[in-house]
């Protein structure tokens, strides 16, 4: 018997001569076996189906309009489509093919014939399911790593993770809850799929016990079943009063820290999510994580962008008045120093006392600033020397020095010449240990995101809105035959297709059509690669917005040749298949012809070698009779070869004409028969 959760078939107007052998051939393999009458109601049959059987009975045209209806219906637009026909239509089953018929099945056909066949389809249908949710999937990473690297919007990238999520793997509701203390008693619900307004909602984690489980464990936790799972007993009422069936969370991990969780809740879906759908929200939930840390890191760069740039401009407008202007150097926060060119102190301001941690007696006048620079950064600071000696003042430089209490600091240094004294040189700096890691952090962010898009075993491509070329994947590589180098900024995505393919991909994207403006559900199409040859591809599509306008589009091609040749394959078997229906057919019939013809013979033979028997050799019936006897023998030997037929042969007979070749259908099994006589 088939499983609660067995893949479902569907079957239209069924015949009782092959339902039976359906039915078999379905439970043999685990699949659940629904029938319904045509017409189909306008709901309620239009679940998730694996295979759909239409019969087509003895009316072709009547099949290729039910074909064409049921293409139209959303329910059925990913299911494929399987005909059975009877062998009175079996010279109509082409047509069948080309008004979208995946496959064809004989009404005739065995058990184990349908089982095989069924089997090859739901295989096809699983390959292609896998195909496009391996595409989704990375067309959402693509999306997710866009509005990571373009948006510091923190609210934004949080609803567009949560949204995309939930439509991807199917669940009700998608939330992202924040953490902000190691004792798991408070958290905060900052982005929700089904809510785009809500923003750190207040959650009693003492209500949670699925939350803090993850938390604490630092694993993700699926519960396929709400009513019985143990980590829900103290709760399960107010779960189950939800309506809920299955949970799954993720924590959500920055350098070992848990910083929150990736909560997914379903309703009417059975079960919980399988692995790939899991892994894949894992990675997210991880890029969401460094997200999440990266939001301090935009701020702090830009503010420390900003204060360093003012700091320096306000210090190099005091610098030529020092003497006169000292005092301000006194209420600096930054570090202010002057020294010699061979690097001594002459002047520290108490901001560089105060960032360090010395005294001015343990770090006074005349001492060398030298000694305060780690060993590694030593040959950076001798460098500058020699840039002072020459009039070179760099900008911005980080140098990683020794404090006080042994840590160490990295600061930012601008230099000058002190105005009016040429031996004196001005050096400013500020902390910047902080911020130079959070901006290490952000550049690993960006190179594990590069990383994922290059992984992909599929071509991602990126354009800007005049077409030209921003991102080329390892997988277009691969693809088209180009190197990334040769591509990028240089090469236009129409170049990509062949004729006016990129034209027509723009209007369905511009479009309502296919997925919605803006989007491209995978469409089926050709490209073109270096070499010039044109290839079948499956592409997923969307345009990129900031700011409310469109900035660019992105594509994701998968090869579709090797699927192809499986389709080729497949329409040959199916040819085969008709071949051997056709000989077994004539071999059925020439059995039963064999049959009928052998008892007349037999007695025309017997009566015409009576007749020889009795008439003189010199009578005039005594020639007819022998006449008689060679044409039975002749007819006879006739019959012996129609009741070996084995395969459908056939000869030139006038003209164009082609009539069964006897002596060639037959020969196999005459040969057979020879072989087996002692």
């Amino acid at each position: 018997m088939p499983s609660p959760q067995a893949e479902r078939v569907l079957l239209i107007d069924p015949d009782t001569r092959a339902t039976q052998r359906v039915e078999e051939a379905c439970e043999q393999l685990g699949l659940a076996v629904s029938s319904h009458a045509w017409p189909l109601p306008d709901r309620g049959v239009y679940a998730r189906y694996s295979l759909v059987l239409l019969y087509a009975g003895h009316d072709a045209a009547l099949a290729k309009e039910r074909l064409r209806t049921l293409q139209t219906h959303s329910g059925f637009l990913d299911t494929p489509l399987l005909v059975l026909y009877d062998a009175a239509m079996a010279e109509g089953c082409s047509e069948l093919i080309q008004a979208g018929a995946d496959d064809l099945l004989a009404c005739e056909a065995t058990t184990a014939e349908l089982r095989a066949r069924l089997t090859l389809q739901l295989r096809v249908r699983n390959t292609s399911a896998r195909m496009a949710s391996h595409q989704r999937s990375l067309a959402l990473m693509l999306e997710i790593t866009q509005t990571l690297a373009s948006s510091t919007d923190m609210q934004v990238i949080l609803y567009t993770v949560v949204q995309r999520i939930a439509e991807l793997v199917h669940v009700d509701r998608a939330s992202i809850v924040l953490v902000p203390d190691e004792n798991l008693t408070q958290g905060y619900v900052v982005a929700a799929s089904d809510d785009a307004a809500l923003s750190n909602l207040r959650l009693d984690l003492l209500k949670y016990p699925e939350i803090r489980h993850v938390l604490g464990a630092r694993q993700s936790l699926t519960i396929d079943d709400v009513g019985t799972h143990p980590v829900l007993d103290g709760v399960r009422s107010s779960v189950t009063g939800l309506g809920l069936s299955s949970l799954t969370l993720i924590p959500m991990l920055f350098e070992g820290r848990a910083m929150g969780v990736l909560f997914l809740r379903a309703k009417a879906q059975p079960g919980a999510l399988d692995a790939e759908q899991i892994g894949f929200c894992q990675v997210l939930a991880h890029a969401t994580a460094i997200a999440l840390n990266n939001a301090r890191i935009f701020q702090t760069l830009h503010d420390g962008t900003e204060g360093g740039s003012r700091t320096r401009q306000d210090a190099e407008k005091r610098l030529a008045l020092l003497k006169r202007y000292a005092d301000v150097f006194e209420s600096a926060a930054d570090g202010i120093v002057a020294v010699d060119e061979e690097a001594r102190l002459l002047y520290a301001n108490p901001g560089a006392y105060a960032l360090l941690g010395y005294s001015e007696q343990e770090f006074g006048i005349g001492s060398s600033v030298l000694q305060l620079v780690v060993e590694d950064h030593r040959r950076r600071l001798l460098v500058l020397q020699r840039a002072f000696a020459n009039g070179t003042f760099p900008r911005n430089v980080d140098v990683r020095v020794r404090c006080r209490d042994g840590s160490q600091m990295v600061i930012a240094c601008a230099f000058s010449r002190l105005h009016g004294q040429d031996s004196a040189i001005l050096l400013s700096f500020r902390d910047v240990t902080e911020a130079r890691r959070l901006h290490n952090e952000l550049e690993h962010t960006r190179n594990f995101l590069q990383s994922l898009i290059d992984a992909s075993v599929d071509a991602i491509v990126a354009a800007d809105m005049k077409g030209r070329i921003i991102l080329f994947n390892g997988g277009a590589e691969r693809l088209y035959g180009y190197k990334r180098e040769d591509v990028i900024n240089k090469m236009s995505a129409k170049q990509l297709y062949p004729g006016d393919g990129a034209r027509d991909v723009m209007r369905l994207l511009r479009s309502e059509d296919r997925g919605g403006v803006g989007r491209l559900e995978p469409l089926r199409t050709e490209a073109v690669d270096k070499d010039g040859n044109v290839f079948p591809i499956s592409l997923t599509a969307a345009t990129i917005y900031e700011n409310g306008c469109a900035t660019a589009t992105f594509g994701i091609f998968a090869d579709l040749r090797e699927r192809v040749r499986v389709e080729e394959q497949l329409a040959q078997a199916h040819k085969k298949l008709e071949l051997s229906e056709k000989q077994a057919l004539l071999a059925e019939l020439a059995g039963a012809t064999a049959h009928e013809l052998n008892q007349p013979l037999t007695s025309v033979m017997g009566y015409a070698d009576l007749l020889i028997r009795k008439l003189d050799a010199q009578s005039p019936g005594y020639r007819a009779a022998q006449v008689i006897q060679d044409q039975a023998q002749r007819m006879a030997e006739i019959v012996r070869k129609i009741g070996r037929l084995t395969r459908y042969e056939t000869k030139s007979y006038v003209g164009e004409q082609r009539i069964l070749d006897l002596d060639r259908a037959s020969e196999t099994t005459a040969e057979s028969d020879e072989r087996s006589e002692p």
